[in-house]
């Protein structure tokens, strides 16, 4: 009666464990959607209103829109007061001249325009700094947050490894007891099953890293709690790399900032030019005189730019903006060809990961969990060794990992490859 009681306690035994593996998504699904989840659309929304970088980003653009109204103003009006013939008891009621005077100086017609456009250039580049300061943060975002994903996922997977030796023990101590076993099968399992315990510190250390970096991009304390990330869905992007290039010269903001530098480059250059014509300098003055009448004056002076010993210093400001002009278009060309380069290299990476993820998902898992039935079963009947259903334990749990590494990784890339373009890619955000 004993002995059938034991045969009926390893077959649900077995049976459990064929459950476990093939239901193992199942059982995943269900847990998730018992579970509240972290909505990644949502964390993008509050980063976006709340990191620092980017509130001191914004306000680097506000402090730069400012320079505008600045730059096209004309300098403060001066206001001059002349006295002669002050006596020498310095009494400025008795002089016997006067003379109040308010003066403006007056640039050459077009240089107050071409400084407030290059001011304007200015501003739009701190603005395309922003949001290329915005892509970096959604980047680092995605991929903190599906960090956090992929160390609940090795923590579950561990839980899961431990529940399988647990039983492994037990299949090995009832096979012992029946003497169908040695002790050795018994010593193994409880080793490995102190070898996964061990691992489970290091599991929660990557688990509070993953989620102190999520909390410190959205300004939060380190420590705050955060719900379960949700698992990814990967889709075929569908797009080429030329498709991308095109979609990055439009939307990639460091491209922007490049072509405004090189806009802004030019209007340098023509305000460089523009010095070699005369400034003014207008004032109208009133005379207030003790012995003659009293009146009006006015008086015009103009700088002399063209003069032989400040036309080197002219020609000099050209040679620097039209060095400037050609460096500006020099670095726009740069960062195209680094941008192609980027969107060929995350592309190819993404693709291969994508189909890490399909190989595993279709092929590996599947052949990993029927190898650890037939080693359990031939274990179970006599014709395996224990050993064969540890190595099938530990294959198992390690393409399992693999899996969530690789769909991992391809979000990763994904990310970067979105930041790279300057807009998200088939709603993948």
């Amino acid at each position: 009666m004993t002995r059938s009681i034991r045969v009926l306690l390893l077959a649900v035994t077995v049976l459990s464990l064929i459950l476990a593996i093939g239901g193992r998504r199942l059982a995943h699904a269900i847990d998730q959607a018992a579970q509240p989840s972290l909505a990644l659309p949502d964390l993008i929304s509050e980063a976006l209103a709340r990191n620092p970088e980017l509130v001191a980003a914004r306000k680097q653009w506000e402090a730069a829109s400012q320079r505008i109204v600045q730059a096209r103003s004309l300098d403060d009006p001066t206001l001059s007061v002349h006295l002669w013939n002050v006596p020498q008891t310095f009494n400025v009621t008795r002089a016997d001249n006067s003379i109040f005077g308010l003066s403006q100086h007056l640039p050459f017609p077009g240089k107050l325009a071409l400084k407030s456009e290059i001011a304007r250039r200015s501003a739009e580049m701190t603005e395309q700094a922003l949001r290329a300061k915005e892509r970096e943060v959604i980047a680092r975002l995605k991929q903190a947050y599906y960090d956090l994903f992929l160390a609940h996922q090795e923590i579950q997977i561990h839980h899961q490894q431990v529940e399988l030796l647990r039983q492994f023990v037990e299949i090995a101590n009832a096979k012992f007891r029946t003497g169908k076993g040695s002790q050795a099968d018994v010593l193994k399992a409880q080793v490995e099953l102190s070898l996964l315990h061990q691992q489970r510190p290091v599991l929660e250390q990557r688990r509070e890293t993953a989620a102190a970096l999520l909390n410190t991009l959205l300004d939060r304390d380190p420590l705050s709690p955060l719900d379960i990330p949700q698992e990814p869905s990967p889709k075929p992007l569908g797009v080429t790399d030329e498709d991308l290039h095109r979609l990055a010269l439009n939307a990639r903001p460091e491209l922007r900032a490049a072509e405004l530098a090189v806009r802004q480059s030019e209007q340098s250059l023509a305000l460089a030019q523009r010095q070699y014509y005369p400034d003014f300098n207008v004032e109208f003055q009133r005379f207030q005189n003790v012995q003659a009448n009293d009146g009006f004056g006015a008086y015009v002076a103009m700088t002399v730019p063209f003069a032989f010993w400040t036309k080197p210093k002219h020609d000099a400001g050209v040679h620097e903006a039209t060095a400037s002009v050609e460096a500006a278009r020099a670095q726009r060309r740069t960062l195209e060809n680094l941008t192609r380069f980027q969107i060929k290299d995350l592309l190819a990476k993404l693709r291969a990961s994508e189909q890490a993820v399909v190989l595993y998902r279709t092929t590996v898992m599947p052949q990993a969990a029927q190898n650890l039935e037939a080693a359990l079963i031939g274990y179970r009947a006599g014709t395996g060794g224990f050993l064969d259903l540890i190595d099938a334990q530990r294959a198992w749990r390690g393409f399992q990992l693999e899996y969530y590494r690789a769909l991992v990784e391809r979000e990763h890339r994904l990310a970067e490859l979105e930041q790279v373009i300057g807009a998200d890619l088939n709603g993948n955000s």
